[in-house]
C-alpha cells in the first residue's frame, strides 16, 4: 500500500527514515521509541483536525441529521472503533432516531429491530447522565443481551448527549480495531463530540419552535373572511420554508356600506420581525379608509400613500385594492394596482387572463404625489377572480413571466374546482420549498343570475 501523507504511521516512518539517513537520531533513543512518539504526535494532530471538522459542521449545515451523521462518523474514525451509534431522544423521552457506523445495512437493522429502548446498558447511560465504559458487555449485570441479527459486541464506551440538564440522546462506540480497551483519551474525545451533537440537536429544536411560533403569529394577524354570499370566497397562506417566517403578505375582504365587496392582496417590503406588525397597520388603515371614506379604489390607495407619510421611515408595499360591484345582476371588478402582480381572471370555460392594463402603478409608500389609476373589468358568471402575492409565481433562477404563465395554465385547469381547493392546489403545485411567503385569495362569481 502506498504511503498516505495523512496517516500517522506513514508520517512517522518518513520522519524516522530521514533522521536516520542524516545521522541525527537522538542519542539513547531507539528507532521504535522515536517512531512511537512521532506517531502519537501525528495522531493527535489528525484527531484535532477531525474534531474541529465535526464541530464546524454545526455552523456550516442547519440539517441536524447531516451534522449528527458527521459526528458519529468522526467519533468512530478517531477512536478507531468498529461500531458507532448515535441515538436521539424525542421530546417525550423516547428514542426517535438512530444513526450507525460499521453496522452492515444499519437502516435495515433499525427497521427490523426498531429503535433502541431505554433499558439495559444504554438505558443506564441515559438514566445516570454520566459516561459509561464497559470492558466486557456480556459480563455486566446491566446488560440485556443483543437482539437477533444484531452484531455481537464486547466493549462499550458511551456518553450522554446533554445540554443544560436536558438529555437529548447518547453517543456510543463498541470494540476498537486493535482489541484494546477504551481509554481516558477516548472518553474525553467522545465527550467533546457528544457536546457538539447535543448543541446541534438543541439548536435544531429551538429553530423549529421559533418557526412554529412565527407562523402562528403571522396567521393570527390574517383576517377571518366574512360571508360574501352569493360570492364564494377562499384564501390560503403559506409561510416561507426558512426563517425569517414573519413575512409581509396579507389578504382581506369586507362588505362596504354601499354593498360592494372590497378585496385586497398585499405584500409589505422586507422579511423580519418588524414586517408583520407593519402589515397589520397597513391592513387596518386600508380597512378604515375603504369603509369610512369610500370612493374609487385609486382614491383610497392615494389616501393610504399620504397616511404612510406619518412614519419617520415610511414602509413600502405592493398591493391590489378592488371593489366587486353588482348592478342588474352583473358583476364588475374595479381596482387599482400599486406595483403588485396582476389579478388573474379564470373563466368558467377554462381560460386564464391577467388583468394588467397600464399604467401599472408604483408601490405605496414611495411617492404620495404620484396619481393612482382605476381600472374595471366585467366578471362573467361562474368566473373566479384570483389575487395572489409574488411568492406564488417567483422561483430562484426562473423568469417571473414563466411563473405567471404556469399559474394561468394550472388555474384554468381548475376553473370549476371549489375556491378552497383551487387555492390549496395552486400553492401545492409550487412544491415543498418556498423562498417567500404566499397569500392567495379567490372569489367565485355566481354561475347564474341572482335575483
Amino acid at each position: 500500500m502506498p504511503d498516505d501523507p495523512r496517516r500517522p504511521e506513514d508520517v512517522a516512518g518518513r520522519v524516522v527514515a530521514a533522521l536516520k539517513e542524516a545521522g541525527r537520531l537522538p542519542g539513547g533513543v531507539s528507532l521504535e521509541e522515536l517512531s512511537a512518539q512521532i506517531s502519537q504526535l501525528a495522531l493527535g494532530q489528525h484527531r484535532m483536525r477531525r474534531l474541529l471538522d465535526a464541530v464546524v459542521a454545526i455552523s456550516a449545515d442547519m440539517d441536524s441529521r447531516a451534522v449528527l451523521e458527521r459526528i458519529v462518523d468522526a467519533a468512530t474514525d478517531l477512536v478507531a472503533a468498529r461500531y458507532g451509534a448515535l441515538g436521539v431522544l424525542g421530546e417525550s423521552g423516547v428514542f426517535v432516531d438512530l444513526l450507525t457506523v460499521g453496522v452492515d445495512d444499519g437502516e435495515r437493522l433499525k427497521a427490523d429491530l426498531g429503535l433502541p429502548q431505554s433499558h439495559g446498558l444504554l438505558g443506564s447511560l441515559i438514566a445516570r447522565r454520566k459516561s459509561l465504559r464497559v470492558d466486557e458487555i456480556t459480563a455486566d449485570p446491566r446488560s440485556v443481551g443483543f437482539p437477533p441479527g444484531h452484531p455481537v459486541m464486547r466493549t462499550l464506551l458511551g456518553v450522554p448527549l446533554m445540554v443544560r440538564g436536558t438529555v437529548y440522546g447518547n453517543l456510543y462506540l463498541a470494540d476498537k480495531h486493535d482489541g484494546t480497551p477504551f481509554t481516558d483519551d477516548d472518553e474525553a474525545l467522545l465527550t467533546a463530540l457528544a457536546s457538539a451533537a447535543s448543541v446541534s440537536i438543541e439548536n435544531a429544536r429551538l429553530y423549529e419552535r421559533v418557526k412554529r411560533a412565527a407562523e402562528q403569529f403571522q396567521r393570527r394577524m390574517l383576517p377571518v373572511l366574512p360571508d360574501l354570499r352569493p360570492i364564494e370566497v377562499a384564501s390560503h397562506y403559506q409561510p416561507a420554508s426558512e426563517l425569517p417566517r414573519l413575512g409581509g403578505d396579507w389578504y382581506d375582504a369586507l362588505v362596504l356600506p354601499d354593498g360592494a365587496v372590497c378585496v385586497v392582496i398585499g405584500d409589505v417590503t422586507g422579511h423580519d420581525v418588524e414586517v408583520a406588525p407593519v402589515m397589520g397597520q397597513i391592513r387596518n388603515m386600508l380597512r378604515a379608509l375603504a369603509y369610512d371614506r369610500g370612493g374609487p379604489s385609486g382614491l383610497i390607495v392615494s389616501k393610504l400613500d399620504r397616511a404612510l407619510t406619518m412614519f419617520d421611515d415610511p414602509p413600502t408595499a405592493t398591493l391590489v385594492l378592488g371593489r366587486i360591484e353588482r348592478r342588474q345582476g352583473e358583476y364588475t371588478f374595479r381596482w387599482s394596482n400599486a406595483g403588485h402582480p396582476p389579478p388573474l381572471l379564470i373563466g368558467a370555460e377554462g381560460t386564464g387572463t391577467y388583468l394588467a392594463p397600464t399604467p401599472h402603478g408604483i408601490p405605496v409608500g414611495v411617492d404620495p404625489s404620484v396619481p393612482r389609476s382605476d381600472h374595471e373589468h366585467p366578471l362573467p358568471p361562474g368566473s373566479t377572480l384570483l389575487l395572489f402575492t409574488d411568492g406564488l409565481v417567483e422561483r430562484r433562477g426562473q423568469d417571473i413571466d414563466t411563473g405567471l404563465a404556469a399559474l394561468a395554465g394550472e388555474a384554468a385547469r381548475l376553473s370549476t374546482a371549489p375556491p378552497s381547493r383551487l387555492c390549496a392546489e395552486l400553492v401545492a403545485r409550487h412544491g415543498q420549498v418556498f423562498d417567500d411567503d404566499v397569500a392567495v385569495l379567490a372569489l367565485r362569481i355566481p354561475a347564474g343570475q341572482q335575483g
